[in-house]
């Protein structure tokens, strides 16, 4: 069933964010259709895109998005962007003697060279731009490789930071008081021009860093302004820092675990994405993807992954056809308190070229294809408060697999429906979770400059086989889950935390704030949210940890 569109304002906060966040946006570009003789995609673009006009009459279609990062991190790119600029060509002219100090400009890879080659045009001829690009040596920072023009008003700049190794944003309270005076105004003036055109927000905000404090005070901000709307966060770490230290590890780890409980008090639901094996100082090896090839330690890299993984997590609100509001994806899964939940995927889904669902699924019979994207191994034993699960990209595949009148092989090969299959499929590991299903036909198109990090028995439309050309697309399965799983994961991070004496080890991390007491009772906060997932099952409240 088709329902109005549904907008969503999208704030980025932090550089890693704002790396996932690139990625991201190129595969919502990758999927707009300029050709109106071209039927109608899965997704509605209108959703996170506002349609507009240059000054020379193209239509374009730019982000719904604020995108806020330090000093220093953009590099080649205009804060205010040039697809507005009435003087782009225009040569400036001045009367009388001028003194011209002249500073080189960064650099640019290939990539963006091309790019500037179509600088006269808008998105629709980007997709010219097809050639193949290895820029894993050159991305510094998120802008470069930004495919998409931005809106003059998304980019807004800190600059009391740097994005170099000087006088960085690394502590929780540095972050929290930023949002005041300038930057506050500033924040305030995009989010009116934006939000008068839209329903819902979702926040993609750095967890291990001081943005983790300035996400904490903008969620509270929105939570206050507009909480009607309803807010979903991600928040998003790397695996690793460069030039990182004990010191910068711990400070990671406590960013991490007040991040997690304010940005969770602060939004409908909370989702932290990280290929890490874990928050605290010392986690386990990253996530690893049967037919991925990506190097953890490149947020080049990482980021894609996670984009990916994003595409079919956003999916359920930006469906052209039995879409879902965003409230209504929280409050399936946000219940009795539990407003953090663990998100895994199969990145891509292994499905071979010309197979059907119930045989992609047979073969994962033993275990479930997806790794988790929140540090949050699963329990294993079945016990799920709720899901949300979503395929997208079987197209050209049988979501059946029999004709009537033959013998089906499984008892999955006899079902009627994808979503029949898909269904049973999950219940034979989670038997009695409410779940929620969706699937769409289109796979995550990807046009340069996604990385090619993919197994050689991937093929171009990224289902298996034993040539190796450059995958143009994948199949993606997502869930998001709520369960008791998460309540040892937050009990591990509140031990983490709360071991930890502060005032000896850190006494720099609370010099910036927060006070003593306030990081005490966010402690304690994170204690009873822990508590949530205890496991009723039984007849008994329990703990999954047992840890009072």
């Amino acid at each position: 069933m088709s329902i109005p569109c549904r907008e969503v304002i999208t704030v980025q906060l932090g550089h890693y964010s704002n790396f996932v966040g690139t990625h991201w946006w190129n595969l919502q570009d990758a999927s707009l259709s300029y050709d109106p003789e071209t039927p109608p995609g899965d997704t509605q673009s209108g959703v996170v895109f506002r349609e507009g006009q240059t000054l020379g009459g193209h239509v374009t279609h730019t982000p719904r998005l604020i995108a806020m990062d330090v000093k220093g991190s953009l590099r080649t790119l205009r804060q205010e962007g040039s697809l507005y600029d009435p003087g782009k060509d225009a040569s400036a002219v001045s009367e009388g003697s001028l003194m011209m100090h002249k500073e080189s400009p960064p650099a640019k890879n290939f990539f963006l060279e091309d790019l500037d080659k179509l600088d006269d045009t808008v998105n629709s001829q980007l997709t010219r731009v097809q050639s193949g690009y290895k820029l894993e040596g050159s991305v510094k920072v998120w802008s470069d490789f930004l495919r998409i023009h931005l809106h003059p008003r998304t980019i807004s700049v800190i600059h009391q930071y740097n994005h170099d190794e000087a006088h960085r944003l690394e502590a929780f309270g540095q972050g929290e008081a930023l949002l005041q005076g300038q930057v506050l105004e500033e924040l305030e003036d995009k989010l009116h021009f934006f939000v008068e055109e839209c329903d819902y927000l979702q926040v993609f905000c750095d967890l291990a860093d001081g943005f983790a404090g300035l996400g904490s005070k903008v969620t509270e901000m929105l939570q206050d302004s507009y909480g009607g709307r309803g807010i979903l966060t991600w928040g998003l770490a790397p695996v690793s820092y460069a030039n990182s230290s004990p010191m910068r590890d711990l400070y990671h780890q406590l960013n991490c675990t007040l991040g997690t409980v304010h940005l969770a008090n602060n939004s409908s639901l909370f989702c932290p994405l990280t290929l890490r094996g874990g928050l605290g100082r010392r986690p386990s090896s990253p996530a690893a993807f049967p037919f991925l090839t990506y190097d953890p330690a490149l947020w080049y890299h990482s980021s894609a992954v996670l984009a990916l993984a994003l595409d079919a997590l956003t999916l359920p609100y930006r469906l052209r056809n039995n879409s879902v509001p965003m409230w209504q994806v929280a409050d399936t899964l946000a219940v009795s308190g539990r407003k953090v939940v663990a998100a895994y995927g199969a990145v891509p889904f292994p499905m071979m070229h010309s197979s059907s669902l119930p045989d992609a699924l047979s073969a994962c019979a033993d275990a479930l294809p997806w790794k988790p994207l929140s540090a949050c191994p699963e329990a294993g034993d079945g016990r799920c408060y709720g899901q949300w699960a979503t395929l997208k990209g079987y197209e050209g595949q049988r979501l059946i697999s029999l004709a009537p009148g033959t013998e089906p092989t499984t008892p999955l090969h006899s079902l009627h429906s994808g979503e029949d299959v898909l269904d049973a499929y999950i219940r034979s590991f989670y038997p009695s979770a409410p779940r929620a299903l969706q699937l769409a036909s289109a796979p995550s198109k990807l046009i340069p400059p996604f990385p090619q990090m993919f197994s050689p028995s991937l093929g171009a439309q990224g289902f298996l086989q034993s040539a190796a050309p450059v995958v143009s697309s994948v199949p993606v399965m997502t869930s998001l889950h709520s369960g008791p799983s998460l309540g040892s994961w937050l009990t591990e991070l509140h031990r983490g935390a709360a071991a930890l004496d502060i005032r000896r080890v850190a006494p720099s991390f609370l010099s910036q704030g927060p006070e003593m007491a306030d990081y005490q009772e966010a402690l304690e906060q994170l204690r009873l949210l822990a508590r949530c997932y205890r496991d009723d099952s039984s007849g008994v409240m329990r703990s999954s940890s047992e840890e009072d």
